[in-house]
């Protein structure tokens, strides 16, 4: 049986890559290429392809928007393509993601799982959870990142978070800023602690910081931020550097250059 498979992305090199990947696959034949979701989405009603390989960020419409543009009943298989941790692991059972860069092999088993979906003719209502899912992560996600209007000290800083979406356990929860104890950086993440648990929100520290409320949060090191309510002391070490001492014990280092933050 051969499937029909749509390409959408904004990068010819993409196109290109998923096309020669997809010409390996003796059942697969490309109908359509779009580079934007409104072609993609009028592709889509025009073609009704059985599988659309989409990028998550095309212009126009993103590719979640653009399924929405889509009526239920023309709605495909399809596979994201995404540069995103997080869309990749809410996934999960209904959605297959391939997340940049990926080799033949990761594609193979995609399509794989995408093909039995096809052939076993799935109940729709994962997929459509899923979508479901994924636009509420992406308004918490985009709501919890804006800049907002609150003042910090006594100035308009126009960056300042109530609450970050993170993923527990496959679920997608709200973490108010005011419960983390302490940030960390982990490359291009962030680590929440709260209390006994941490979180991993794909984050640079640095914009994390312009967006935290100053009078509740410091900068100790350039991998550290902490909740400046959780401090019980601070312990003088060598060269200018010292200790931060949580309520709870947790000691942080404090470096001389972040030292005007505490106001010491």
């Amino acid at each position: 049986m051969s499937l029909s498979v749509v390409i959408a992305d904004d990068e010819v090199a993409a196109r290109a890559r998923l096309r020669s990947f997809v010409a390996d696959e003796a059942d697969l034949q490309v109908v359509a290429e779009c580079e934007d979701g409104r072609s993609t989405a009028a592709a889509i009603q025009a073609n009704k392809p059985d599988l659309v390989f989409l990028d998550v960020r095309l212009p126009e419409l993103s590719g979640l928007q653009t399924l929405d543009s889509v009526p239920r009943e023309s709605l495909p298989h399809f596979v994201f393509v995404t540069k995103d941790h997080e869309l990749e692991s809410i996934g999960a059972d209904a959605l297959d993601c391939l997340r940049e860069p990926f080799d033949i092999t990761r594609f193979r088993s995609t399509v794989s799982r995408a093909r039995q979906r096809i052939v076993d003719h799935s109940d729709r209502e994962p997929v459509l959870q899923t979508i479901r899912e994924l636009a509420q992560w992406k308004g918490d996600h985009q709501a919890s990142l804006q800049p907002g209007a609150a003042a910090v000290n006594g100035e308009n800083a126009g960056a300042v978070l109530d609450r970050i979406t993170v993923k527990s356990e496959g679920r997608l929860m709200s973490v108010n800023t005011a419960d983390v104890d302490f940030i960390e950086s982990a490359a291009n993440y962030v680590k929440l602690h709260v209390g006994s648990q941490s979180y991993s929100v794909r984050e640079k520290i640095s914009a994390l910081a312009d967006r935290l409320d100053r009078r509740q949060f410091a900068r100790i090191h350039r991998t550290t931020i902490v909740n400046i309510d959780r401090i019980r002391e601070v312990q003088p070490w060598f060269s200018g550097d010292a200790f931060v001492i949580l309520r709870d014990g947790k000691k942080l280092r404090l470096s001389r250059m972040y030292r005007r933050a505490l106001a010491l």
